[in-house]
């Protein structure tokens, strides 16, 4: 969701300055650049919903599946596949859902799961960038992403600062500047459907995980704020981002981000049983035995406390033991 050039400001630094208490419109140093893009994609958004207001069902068509395939890659390779590492995924479908990821305006990988370390690891604590406990709704939603500086990538993603993901910081204003005009060749209505509102559209349903998803009633000041929330399964085509609660829990796990049934459940046991991914409990299938076999997760039961003659339960999520959020909060 930045488009900002790096380096910018260290966020554990500018939180010192408590920046949620400046104005609005007053970009961290060198974040200029996505305070730009903000206000160029909603200005252009909304010019176009009074230019094109309905854009016929082809139009509408091609930026839900745009919408679809960019959820898909921030829910299973930005999220679970990168800043969690809770699946392995192939490098080809990494890369594809990267892609397409991007082209929905969610920023770099390195840039995105240092944010998101930083929000696990400094959780409801005034460190934690996007906290509603500490800026509020809006700061939340969205000033945080051009007040708040950046996530350290030296601190936060030491393990995958590599050049196949700094390519994809190169590569990240190309692609930002492809999402806006993507739709521009098929006239104003696709330019404005597939371009300007499908981003608004996208980075609004991922804000409201950052705001709304943290902004539980009732809870007291050492509590944690995150829940979940149904309403916002529609408007991540019920990929599962909205159970965020369910996340906060277990965030080593594949697939508790969501009940069973949700298309990212589904979408997980898909690509684990197709070699596609596999999770990291399991070792990764060789090239002898890739298309013959599938990885098998552990039970939740040791075989001792099954009573006789239950059937032991499958479980499609790596042990919470695999997940090295303890390390961030160090």
């Amino acid at each position: 969701m930045s488009v900002a050039r790096l380096p910018l400001p260290d966020a554990t630094e500018v939180v010192k300055q408590q920046p949620w208490t400046w104005p609005w419109w007053k970009p961290a140093r060198g974040d200029g650049a996505t305070f730009f893009w903000m206000v160029l994609i909603h200005v252009t958004a909304l010019v176009g919903l009074i230019v094109a207001p309905i854009p016929g069902w082809k139009v509408l068509a091609a930026a839900a599946a745009l919408h679809f395939m960019g959820g898909l890659g921030t829910t299973v390779a930005f999220h679970r596949g990168i800043a969690h590492k809770s699946v392995k995924l192939n490098p080809v479908v990494r890369n594809v859902l990267t892609f397409f990821c991007m082209l929905n305006g969610s920023g770099s990988p390195l840039s995105w799961a240092a944010n998101h370390r930083l929000h696990h690891a400094k959780s409801d604590t005034p460190e934690d960038v996007s906290s509603p406990r500490v800026g509020g709704f809006w700061w939340s939603h969205l000033r945080w992403l051009w007040q708040a500086g950046a996530a350290p990538i030296k601190r936060y993603c030491k393990d995958i600062d590599t050049p196949a993901y700094r390519f994809w910081t190169r590569a990240q204003i190309p692609l930002c500047a492809l999402g806006f005009l993507i739709g521009l060749p098929f006239g104003l209505k696709a330019f404005f459907w597939m371009g300007a509102i499908r981003l608004v559209f996208a980075l609004h349903a991922q804000c409201f995980v950052n705001s709304a998803c943290h902004m539980k009633k009732g809870v007291g000041p050492e509590e944690a704020t995150a829940m979940n929330l149904r309403w916002l399964a529609l408007m991540h085509f019920f990929q599962g981002e909205n159970w965020h609660q369910n996340h906060h829990d277990r965030p080593g796990s594949a697939r508790s981000a969501s009940p069973p049934r949700s298309w990212t459940s589904a979408g997980t046991r898909s690509c684990c049983s197709r070699s596609w991914a596999w999770p990291r409990t399991s070792a990764a299938p060789t090239s002898s035995n890739r298309s013959t076999s599938r990885p098998r997760a552990p039970s939740r039961e040791p075989s001792s406390a099954l009573p006789s003659g239950a059937r032991r339960r499958r479980v499609w999520e790596p042990s919470q033991s695999s997940h090295p959020h303890c390390r961030w909060a160090s």
